[in-house]
């Protein structure tokens, strides 16, 4: 049996491309394991999937002064050696990487054991883990045509970024039963990332009394930032984080509020749900949110709001703006041809081995 070591992670965006995975490698005949970090959100959702995980030492890459910056690197050495033993434990076939700080010692460890590597970068300008690993790599794959130019022409690859399959299974009445809403008016839904978004759930309460005259809401936002003070509003539903239901809640929302994740917003795409993107800071990232925002925008994909314009005025006015013009950005999202991005995936994995 062929085996393949998946590794990435940090952040949702990081693993799920790993899960839309999944069932066409099974398919494939491959024997799958994962590597990622001992605390990550990639642990949680990969053991969910019932896939083999074992964690390594990670530190973090950053592009700022700090005193950890001193110990990380010996804590990327440790997951080093630890990545190394698991190759030569499970003895893989080829490696795909989804980027993130765990992914660099486990590239690395396969360069040295002339194992091949293919990578997927999600965001148009390769993040700084991406950009340690692509020497490595035997392939990248890259989800927006602006990134060819940033990454070595002979190992370019554009394949759109792999989405989950049972995003487009969704019921859009089990939805509304878990989130005990009528049929009466449209849903919002908001999504801030992984971890929340406080800035976004700030301005989302701030204006729930106009928002719940049009709307009902499913409100994810993130881990520890429940509200208690709505926890009997009508019409609001909050949770911390949605897995397994989130198809469902996909499926009966009319509109979506999210961060400018690349897979999150390639799922909007891929879903054809008018939307609001609210990217992360330049202050707070590396501006790849930014660039992932004004690229859909451009192509009339989304909305835009800039997280320093971001009010609870200026989101409900561009909510107002999207819910008007809902049918000009579903016509936009349906003629953008939309790559099929796991099959092409499945066939770089399958001629890597040879």
């Amino acid at each position: 049996m062929k085996k393949i070591i998946l590794t990435g992670g940090g952040t949702a965006g990081h693993v799920t491309p790993n899960i839309a995975l999944l069932p066409s490698l099974l398919q494939n005949s491959y024997e799958v394991s994962y590597i990622g970090s001992y605390n990550g959100i990639e642990k949680e959702l990969i053991e969910a999937a019932d896939i083999p995980y074992y964690a390594i030492s990670s530190g973090k890459l950053r592009r700022y002064l700090d005193f950890k910056n001193l110990s990380d690197p010996f804590k990327v050495l440790k997951g080093l050696g630890q990545a190394i033993r698991l190759m030569r434990k499970l003895k893989p076939d080829i490696i795909f990487s989804k980027g993130g700080f765990v992914s660099v010692p486990v590239v690395f460890a396969a360069k040295l054991c002339h194992i091949p590597v293919i990578i997927h970068e999600s965001d148009i300008t390769p993040g700084l883990a991406n950009k340690l690993a692509i020497p490595a790599a035997k392939k990248v794959c890259c989800n927006f045509p602006e990134t060819l130019k940033y990454l070595p022409k002979e190992k370019a690859i554009l394949t759109g970024s792999p989405i989950r399959q049972e995003l487009f299974s969704g019921n859009a009445e089990k939805a509304r039963a878990y989130c005990h809403f009528d049929e009466e008016k449209p849903t919002l839904l908001v999504i801030g990332g992984s971890t929340g978004s406080k800035i976004i759930n700030d301005a989302i309460r701030a204006e729930l009394p106009s928002l719940l005259n049009k709307y009902q809401i499913i409100h994810l936002c993130g881990k520890g930032n429940l509200d208690n003070r709505f926890h009997q509003t009508k019409g609001y539903a909050q949770f911390e984080y949605i897995s397994k239901e989130l198809k469902d809640m996909f499926a009966l929302a009319d509109i979506v509020v999210s961060r400018a994740g690349a897979n999150a917003i390639c799922e909007l795409l891929a879903l054809h749900k008018p939307n609001i993107l609210i990217p992360l800071s330049a202050a707070a990232s590396r501006g790849d949110q930014i660039l992932n925002a004004k690229s859909f925008e451009k192509q009339g994909f989304s909305y835009v709001i800039e997280e320093e314009h971001l009010t609870a005025k200026s989101l409900l006015d561009g909510i107002n703006i999207v819910s008007k013009q809902k049918k000009s950005y579903i016509s936009s999202m349906e003629e953008s041809g939309q790559m099929d991005s796991i099959h092409t995936i499945i066939e770089l994995i399958n001629k890597g081995l040879h």
